[in-house]
């Protein structure tokens, strides 16, 4: 009896050795396609705009407030006209059958949350929280919100821990609507702009990373791909942090914004799509780019997705 269970006890021991490599051995299971999303101002939010981005294979829509606040921070319409807006916007998505996303909240040299002054910072602040105020109408699922503007000379340090102040102050009511802050990377091929200013915040992936670690982890992050080089490794330090995506080709260098599929920019599509599949990122590819025509987004991805699938065979 003892010499039995010996063998069986081997067996076993043998067993749990060449589980791993058996597991190793045995190819990955594709990932499911994600859904299509595109990056459109409010004003551009219409019955006949969603139905025909429904047709053809959009279900998200990320929504910005180009041309109706100013650089002053600012609203140039009513306070009636912009609850029209929203109001006019949420139905014609819904009767369409597509989800509001997310809010690209506005932003400008004084609409920073990253600002200095204190009372400025604090007036920042409070053009947001009425932003998200009407936001409330369209139930996003997601807020995105940029780091900051260009900064002076020798001011980063400074700069991160008034983002830190007013990212954690906006978080509460976000969270109070059911919805999930973002912050996104910013271009940044070097720090310098001109003699004068340095770059955004957020924009390599080792301070993209430090930021976020001084964030409270109920705030989260979106990868910008024409923001930074090599986007899919700023994905992969990010892991269950990214929450968002623009998409867009480009260089790394310039605010270039191309379509994945026009033959420009840089970007390694496979290796994106494979970090996207890495960080379990579950959201939808948001096209924030250039395109003739909305139909021409979902056969991108499609495309991507199945060089994707077969570059490493999956």
């Amino acid at each position: 009896m003892k010499k039995t269970f010996n063998s069986y006890l081997l067996v076993f021991l043998l067993y749990l050795m060449t589980v791993p490599f058996a597991a190793a051995a045995l190819p990955e299971k594709a990932p499911k396609p994600l859904k299509i999303g595109y990056a459109l101002g409010l004003t551009k939010v219409s019955a006949e705009q969603m139905k025909y981005a429904k047709s053809v294979g959009i279900d998200y829509v990320e929504i910005s407030f180009g041309g109706l606040i100013d650089g002053n921070r600012n609203f140039k319409v009513s306070d009636e006209e912009m609850t029209a807006l929203m109001h006019k916007a949420k139905k014609a998505a819904d009767d369409a059958g597509i989800q509001v996303w997310s809010i690209h909240m506005p932003f400008g040299k004084r609409i920073d949350l990253s600002m200095t002054d204190e009372t400025e910072r604090q007036q920042v602040v409070a053009l947001h929280r009425k932003v998200l105020g009407y936001c409330k109408i369209l139930q996003p699922q997601i807020i995105l919100f940029h780091p900051s503007y260009y900064l002076g000379l020798n001011e980063r340090e400074a700069r991160k821990k008034q983002l830190v102040k007013s990212a954690t102050e906006l978080n509460k009511t976000v969270r109070s609507m059911n919805a999930t802050m973002v912050i996104e990377n910013m271009l940044g091929p070097e720090l310098l702009v001109d003699a004068e200013r340095e770059r955004p915040l957020c924009r390599t992936v080792d301070e993209t990373m430090e930021i976020m670690n001084r964030l409270p982890k109920s705030i989260y992050a979106a990868v910008d791909m024409n923001h930074i080089k090599n986007p899919e490794n700023l994905i992969r330090a990010l892991g269950k942090r990214l929450k968002s995506v623009h998409i867009a080709d480009g260089t790394g260098e310039a605010e270039n914004h191309y379509f994945p599929c026009s033959g420009q920019g840089n970007n390694n599509w496979t290796e994106i799509l494979a970090a996207l599949h890495e960080a379990r990122y579950t959201g939808p590819f948001l096209y924030e780019s250039a395109f003739e025509d909305a139909r021409d987004l979902k056969a991108c991805y499609e495309s991507l997705y199945s060089t994707f699938v077969e570059e490493k065979q999956l």
